[in-house]
């Protein structure tokens, strides 16, 4: 069994973190966005099924693609992010479960029913999303995690062929804590949870 961690673990991916609307000029190297990927992709997914997929946008030319999807109280943050995360969900996620979950033939169950596979997509690449975040803390970047932008617009212009479907956008950095408006309260134990 593993020991609790250090009350500074918590901090950073919890108690102290915050949603960034500011960020510093730091660039996000390729070498952490793939350290990124190497700790996120261990969270735990529905039978491995692991359909999330992500677009790291940081380039001049990619940042102009993304611009006219986004709500415009998005777009001056979003521009001055170092990176953005597309995080997307595969709709054939289930074409990889032969390898990822040999234990059961699962691809056909989702291939036979369009709904399952879109349920089993759309909650799984959310939880994946939630792992970015934290893996994100953990490594010391900051996160600016949104809904506001067109999702018709942003898939056709980044997943042409239709195969996957954006979920959410996170802005990537290092914080300026600036930029950060006062932290919401949260909801009591009692008012969101019952032990039976």
């Amino acid at each position: 069994m593993s020991a609790p961690v250090a009350s500074s673990v918590l901090d950073q991916a919890f108690y102290a973190a915050r949603t960034f609307n500011k960020f510093t000029d730091e660039p996000v190297t390729d070498e952490v966005l793939q350290q990124l990927y190497d700790l996120l992709k261990w969270g735990p997914t529905a039978m491995n099924c692991q359909p999330a997929r992500y677009v790291f946008v940081r380039s001049t030319e990619a940042k102009a693609r993304l611009k006219p999807t986004l709500s415009p109280g998005n777009v001056d943050k979003t521009m001055a992010a170092p990176v953005t995360v597309i995080v997307a969900k595969d709709t054939r996620f289930f074409d990889y479960m032969p390898e990822q979950f040999p234990a059961v033939d699962a691809k056909p169950m989702f291939e036979a029913d369009a709904g399952k596979a879109q349920g089993t997509a759309a909650l799984n690449s959310g939880l994946q999303g939630g792992y970015l975040i934290l893996a994100a803390r953990l490594l010391g970047l900051d996160c600016g995690p949104m809904a506001g932008f067109d999702a018709t617009k942003l898939d056709a212009e980044f997943f042409a062929d239709g195969r996957f479907k954006s979920t959410f956008l996170v802005n990537l950095g290092y914080g300026d804590a600036s930029g950060n408006r006062p932290r919401g309260p949260r909801l009591a134990f009692d008012t969101v949870a019952k032990v039976i």
